[in-house]
């Protein structure tokens, strides 16, 4: 990257850090801008100093990677950089600038493809740019703050279900269970357009949820109702987090990986038990920020992810195929 572009960069993430704060405080300073699949898109400003940049990171997802289930399996998502605090006009630019680089690229014809842009949630400014280029908002990273009034170790509270369910650690020997609630899961979560199932996804949740189980501290509660499984919940503690912990200025973070509740179980309370299990643990280690992804289309998820004490963070918004950008 030539050195002007280093100097522009360096120059706007500092801009854009300062209206970040402004706009939310937890999210984190940018970081430097990764290596893309070409060259910076860069929107010209006064004096020839670049007013905005972004960087179109290409993802190819192997079909042996759990990873190609939670969606396309090419991924092209844009990086934008932009000055100044109406942004509304060159998130317009940088949008055409990007679409032009991925018709230019060939592997964007293909269906099996997204476009996503991660756009801070209650940055409203750029939104009607977005939308006009064929995004949709698709995924919410949202996150709960640890409450003030947990300072200092406590002692865990024993689970606290619903009538007549108990919760409890799952091990090795509820694999089956677990591996059945998880692709129920995954199965219910595609009709709102994430997910993608793929002829390896039940082998490969099977051996993720293997290695889990067989841990010795494990981060998975089933929720049981006269010996059947009815509930799950996964949690990733914070060294297992440093994938996303990146996406907020709060450390350590936690991620909440996985729950779900039989429907025909939804509303008794269980969901509520399963996810006071997880933060009764992660306030009581001192873990500042859970994060977690939550459909922004499934009218189950906001509602109760937000009764939880979580909030909206960062969206992602996608337009699949690629080609669909505009």
């Amino acid at each position: 990257m030539p050195w002007v572009v280093r100097d522009a960069v360096r120059d706007i993430n500092r801009t854009v850090g300062r209206r970040w704060q402004a706009i939310d405080p937890l999210l984190p300073d940018p970081a430097s801008l990764p290596t893309g699949c070409g060259a910076p898109l860069v929107l010209s400003g006064d004096h020839g100093r670049p007013a905005g940049l972004g960087v179109c990171v290409h993802q190819r997802i192997p079909a042996d990677s759990l990873n190609q289930t939670w969606g396309a399996a090419d991924r092209f998502t844009l990086v934008p950089r932009l000055a100044g605090q109406d942004v509304a006009a060159p998130t317009d630019l940088l949008l055409s600038q990007w679409r032009d680089h991925l018709a230019a690229a060939g592997a964007v014809r293909g269906l099996d493809t997204s476009a996503t842009v991660v756009w801070p949630s209650l940055d409203i400014t750029g939104i009607r740019a977005l939308l006009r280029h064929g995004l949709q908002p698709l995924t919410v990273v949202a996150a709960r703050v640890r409450p003030h009034d947990t300072n200092g170790p406590r002692p865990r509270s024993a689970p606290r279900g619903a009538h007549g369910v108990t919760i409890r650690l799952a091990g090795p020997a509820d694999e089956e269970q677990v591996v059945d609630l998880e692709l129920r899961l995954i199965r219910y979560d595609m009709h709102f357009g994430g997910p993608v199932w793929r002829a390896a996804t039940p082998g490969l949740v099977r051996e993720e949820i293997r290695v889990s189980l067989a841990r010795p501290q494990t981060w998975t509660w089933l929720a049981e109702r006269a010996g059947r499984a009815v509930g799950l919940l996964v949690g990733q503690p914070p060294h297992e987090a440093g994938w996303i912990a990146g996406m907020t200025c709060l450390s350590p973070a936690a991620y909440l990986q996985t729950m779900f509740v039989d429907q025909q179980e939804r509303g008794t309370g269980i969901g509520a038990a399963l996810v006071r299990c997880l933060h009764d643990r992660l306030d009581a280690d001192g873990v500042a920020v859970t994060l977690l992804h939550h459909s922004q289309v499934n009218p189950l998820s906001a509602p109760f992810w937000y009764r939880m004490g979580y909030r909206p963070l960062w969206t992602s918004w996608e337009a699949r195929p690629a080609s669909a950008l505009r």
